[in-house]
């Protein structure tokens, strides 16, 4: 790889790679993060490899690896360029089938994606209603590039940024482009980009400022910055890179996880490459301007997701929070001046720089500028990554992308924000995505999970979980959050088992407002989100295990009863995968269960197939 000298030896060889391009060619393209790959991606492009080469088609059908596209639902899938053509739950024999297809010139209808409300089957990708109502900036740079290979990077336009705000040469412009986007920080708390950028740019450079990427994305069911980094690392790498030159920074860090075995492999391939072209190190581009990007890899520690934990993880110490101020931008890695934003946030600065702020503030809301990748998943038709502008509402996203629920029972709640974030009940959905009206609505934007919950779902079950989750990854530093979490897990448990009182509630309530108001940190701030929105929207749910000793959904072991009603048929499917032996009977008649010796596991109620199990 010929290392580039200049800002113009990176034009001429972009015109050469675009200049090689055919857009007329098909291309297909599989998408293989690691849902894709989980799901089978891997063998179809062994397949796919394997027939362009027998027929002696890869001059005339191309093949592009990507990152994940986000309609994880449906992987492993296939897009076919320029058409647009998407075929999901892609076979191996499919896989030969479509290959021969585009050689003819043809499309496979009954491969075709079939909406369920309509029954209709969809061609294109951009008809399909998951993808319709969506507005995706970052998700579909995803589809045009192979992460593991830069001249596909260059050729769809990336580097461009870069090399424009290396041309103009006016640090103080790119930070005024950031403030005028109105780019908040996707991590979570929601700050200026471009204030923080501002605030370090105007600290003393005497002994070099850092820039950190923080991809310790810790919430359970999100996946958005692991995705975002597997299947676009150079997008982070030059968004990086044009906050380094605005800002001053000399050095940057990519703080990921170590269970992100691939984001890391793209990665570590990205910054080689990039250093190979002179894009990333010393004098980049022959501007004189220096600039290079390490991995630290985290534990995953949920709390190195707060700022200060996550210094101290990147100076090799433990993962603590520590007192603000000094504020990271004053005081952080080694003592010296540190901005931090998440993967999401890098990736919007190319976008901004290439397409101008004004044209990124157009999208969104005021004050809530831009899109916002969440990960959509739970009691869900279609779950997956989906990218909307900010101010679209609940409801659009759980109904119109996301097709509602699953089976017959209505969509209760959605939980966004992580395990810190808030329980919004169905009656809210009309409720606009942005930071302001979450926290007033009890919850948090986070860094963008969002679970969908049905009516089988016991909200003191949930806050419950989430609770167990808090207090095991609280660093301790403050009692409080140590003793208060897990005080709050213990009075949900009796809760659960029926072994609480109403004072017990109170109790809780009191606690979890004490441990929101004294705690230092935002993990502990926000740790009793869970706690006070389910208080606050399904305090009957509450009620009834308290008073009643009954879970209304059927899901707190020590509250309900299993028991076998008329519809059973004796065909002794329960009987037979009963793991306790606890279900007697004949075959062809009325089967029991035996309540001293069932554990409620639920195995009865799930592989019968004629509704004949219920709970009390």
């Amino acid at each position: 790889m010929k290392r580039l000298k200049s800002i113009d030896d990176f034009k001429a060889l972009q015109g050469l790679i675009i200049a090689d391009r055919d857009p007329s060619i098909s291309t297909i393209v599989i998408p293989a993060g690691t849902c894709g790959q989980a799901s089978g991606a891997n063998d179809l492009m062994r397949i796919t490899k394997r027939e362009l080469l027998a027929k002696g088609l890869t001059d005339k059908i191309h093949l592009r690896i990507t990152g994940c596209h986000g309609f994880c639902e449906m992987e492993p899938s296939v897009l076919i360029e320029p058409q647009g053509t998407f075929y999901p739950k892609v076979s191996i024999e499919d896989m030969v089938r479509i290959v021969e297809a585009i050689e003819k010139g043809e499309v496979l209808e009954d491969l075709f994606f079939v909406d369920p409300e309509t029954g209709v089957a969809v061609e294109k990708q951009d008809d399909i209603p998951f993808f319709k109502k969506q507005v995706r900036t970052i998700l579909a740079r995803n589809e045009r590039v192979d992460p593991i290979r830069i001249h596909n990077y260059i050729e769809s336009g990336g580097y461009s940024a870069l090399a424009g705000v290396l041309t103009n040469g006016k640090p103080k412009w790119v930070v005024e482009q950031v403030k005028s986007s109105g780019l908040r920080g996707r991590g979570g708390a929601g700050f200026s980009t471009g204030l923080k950028w501002e605030m370090l740019a105007g600290q003393s450079n005497g002994h070099g400022k850092f820039l950190v990427c923080n991809a310790d994305e810790g919430d359970p069911g999100a996946y958005m910055d692991r995705s975002v980094l597997e299947g676009n690392p150079h997008s982070i790498i030059e968004g990086m890179i044009i906050g380094a030159y605005g800002t001053g920074a000399t050095e940057g860090v990519v703080y990921v996880r170590n269970e992100y075995p691939l984001a890391i492999k793209h990665l570590v391939i990205a910054l080689g490459q990039a250093r190979g072209l002179g894009l990333l190190s010393d004098d980049i581009l022959g501007t004189g301007f220096s600039f290079d990007i390490k991995i630290v890899r985290g534990a995953g520690a949920f709390v190195c997701g707060e700022e200060t934990a996550l210094i101290r993880s990147i100076e090799g110490k433990m993962g603590e929070p520590r007192q603000r101020p000094p504020f990271p931008v004053q005081k952080g890695i080694d003592g010296r001046p540190t901005a931090i934003n998440n993967v999401e946030t890098w990736a919007n600065i190319p976008i901004i720089i290439g397409d101008g702020a004004q044209q990124f503030a157009k999208i969104g809301t005021k004050g809530n500028s831009g899109t916002k990748i969440f990960s959509l998943v739970g009691k869900i038709k279609n779950t997956g990554l989906v990218e909307v502008p900010m101010g679209i509402t609940i409801g659009e996203i759980v109904y119109d992308i996301g097709g509602g629920p699953v089976d017959k029972a209505k969509i209760k709640a959605v939980q966004t924000g992580g395990p810190s974030g808030g329980c919004i009940p169905a009656q809210k959905f009309d409720l606009p995505i942005d930071y302001d009206s979450l926290i007033e609505a009890g919850s948090i934007m986070g860094s963008g999970g969002m679970i969908v919950m049905d009516e089988n779902t016991c909200m003191v079950d949930v806050a419950k979980y989430f609770m167990n989750f808090l207090k095991d990854e609280s660093c301790g530093k403050c009692l409080t959050c140590r003793k208060g979490t897990q005080r709050m897990y213990e009075i949900l448990d009796d809760i659960s088992k029926g072994q609480a009182t109403l004072e017990h509630l109170e109790l809780l309530e009191e606690l979890a407002e004490v441990v929101k108001d004294t705690t230092m940190c935002g993990l502990g701030q926000t740790a009793p989100n869970p706690v006070l929105s389910t208080i606050r929207y399904f305090h009957d749910e509450y009620i009834e295990h308290i008073k009643n000793k009954r879970c209304p959904a059927g899901v707190c072991k020590e509250l309900i009863t299993y028991f076998i009603n008329e519809n059973c048929t004796g065909c002794m499917v329960c009987l037979r995968d009963c793991p306790e032996g606890a279900i007697t009977g004949e075959k062809k008649e009325l089967h029991v269960i035996d309540p001293s010796k069932c554990i409620k596991c639920g195995v009865c109620k799930s592989v019968c197939k004629f509704d004949a199990v219920d709970v009390n």
